[in-house]
């Protein structure tokens, strides 16, 4: 809502006001400005009180039910993060046993997702999922212009189909490195890509599709060996050799632990790539993602930059040059931590907390489930017809006022009629939380229902729906 003249008047004295230091404190400088360097140095505790007094409004992020990154983590994971905080993953030879590190990291990851040989397997760590994705698009694209050259076709108009529900660094991928991108719309009750939409949109210039394993919208699976399938089928009548690029930024961390039986992976003989996030149910804090490849042919080599480590060659191949290690150094201790079995207890537990939540919130009458947390802990409900006096964004403003992050959002092209909220079951969500995310639901209800009408609508709704927005990339910010 755009603010009156007055409070606009209050709202820009206020950005341009220095920032002030409690008197108490009784030190020095006690005034600083907001928006430029100070003239001269302070004390580290002064500087630590405004910064951390500052921090204070940010909401509490294990009540962030819209995040899928990780909040919580153990103290010896944190410690080893702040011990290796001045490590730069890209000095291969200064920090060589942090490289040795995210080698097994690749190696584990390789074996979990059953690459035919894991210790040859072809990986690196990112700084999350959305670089792992472009860097998977760049070699579906790169591999695809090398197959059309060879063959003397032109090579300059590849596209890529998925889904509509893709996590929005797919449309960043298209627009940034100009593919053409083909999204399958919902209908009716088809909320993500299915074996039929996908071969339909393929043809000469589809450099691959994407699956994702854990959709943003609604936590459920797309069929991989479905699509995979049906692609083969193309293959067989028309010679079009299409691969599959999984994205499994949530999926990949929980299916081979809670669905060990689903065949998703490198299992699929046309998965050609992997992606996941370490930071979401890889369990790590922010700042690492993954990338594997079948083998060293569906990662070009052209793509590769080959650095000189310790005498040897190490291959790399990344969009970021320098990055953190700290959270590679994290994710190799979280797999010696759990172990295969630990991981297992974890993802299970939280699909237990969501389907479990997901019931009680759908006995609660208001509401209607379109996904019941079963595949990723996660998902979404509607509110159901007839219910009058309240939107889903009157009930997410309300959660907010007890500290909750419950994102509500409309679903993109062709149902951008249906709006939904949803629940992000992570690591230190348990059961005893989602016991008091009930209550206070049930209260905001027995106030909602006295309304008049609904009071907030999608332009309420707030910036923290993680990646479920309409794919228009040429009209930036929401839509």
């Amino acid at each position: 809502m755009p603010l009156n003249p007055a409070s606009r008047s209050r709202h820009d004295t206020r950005r341009s006001r220095d920032l002030q230091l409690n008197p108490l404190f009784s030190r020095e400088p006690v005034s600083v400005p907001r928006h430029a360097l100070p003239d001269g140095p302070m004390d580290p505790d002064t500087a630590y009180q405004l910064v951390h007094d500052e921090l204070m409004l940010d909401g509490n992020a294990r009540l962030n039910l819209a995040t899928f990154v990780s909040t919580w983590a153990e103290p010896q994971a944190q410690r080893l993060m702040a011990e290796c905080a001045d490590k730069n993953m890209i000095d291969k030879d200064e920090y060589p046993q942090t490289a040795e590190l995210e080698t097994r990291c690749v190696h584990m990851l390789a074996r979990l997702w059953h690459a035919e040989d894991p210790e040859r397997a072809v990986g690196c760590s990112t700084t999350g999922s959305s670089e792992a994705s472009m860097l998977a698009g760049l070699a579906l694209k790169r591999r695809w212009q090398h197959r059309r050259r060879a063959a003397g076709k032109p090579a300059d108009r590849p596209n890529l189909v998925m889904g509509i529900n893709v996590q929005i660094c797919w449309e960043k991928f298209a627009d940034y490195f100009e593919v053409e991108p083909r999204y399958v719309p919902m209908e009716g009750d088809r909320y993500h890509l299915t074996p039929e939409t996908a071969v339909e949109l393929c043809d000469e210039n589809t450099i691959g599709v994407v699956a994702v394993l854990g959709s943003t919208f609604d936590g459920s699976y797309e069929p991989v060996a479905g699509i995979a399938a049906a692609l083969d089928d193309l293959q067989a009548r028309t010679g079009l050799d299409v691969p599959i690029h999984v994205d499994g930024a949530s999926g990949a961390m929980i299916a081979p632990f809670v669905d060990p039986g689903l065949e998703w992976d490198f299992r699929v003989r046309r998965v050609a790539s992997i992606n996941t996030s370490g930071h979401k149910y890889g369990l790590v804090m922010p700042g690492v993602g993954w990338a594997l490849w079948r083998d060293a042919e569906a990662l070009p080599d052209d793509l590769v930059f080959h650095v000189n480590y310790l005498g040897g060659d190490m291959p790399t191949f990344a969009l970021n040059f320098s990055r953190p290690g700290a959270q590679v150094v994290a994710q190799y201790y979280t797999f010696l931590r759990l172990g295969f079995d630990g991981y297992r207890r974890v993802q299970q537990t939280c699909r237990d907390v969501a389907t479990r939540l997901a019931a009680r919130i759908a006995e609660l009458g208001p509401f209607e489930l379109l996904t019941d947390g079963s595949e990723a802990p996660v998902f979404a409900f509607r509110l159901r017809d007839g219910v009058d006096a309240y939107s889903v964004y009157d009930v997410s403003a309300a959660l907010r006022e007890r500290g909750w992050l419950v994102p509500a959002y409309t679903f993109p092209e062709n149902r951008d009629d249906l709006e939904v909220l949803r629940v992000v079951v992570r690591n230190g969500f348990g059961h005893d939380l989602a016991d008091l995310l009930l209550d206070d639901l049930r209260r905001v209800l027995a106030r909602l229902e006295h309304q008049p009408g609904p009071q907030r609508d999608a332009d309420d709704a707030g910036g923290f729906a993680h990646g479920a927005e309409t794919k228009e990339p040429r009209r930036p910010g929401r839509h």
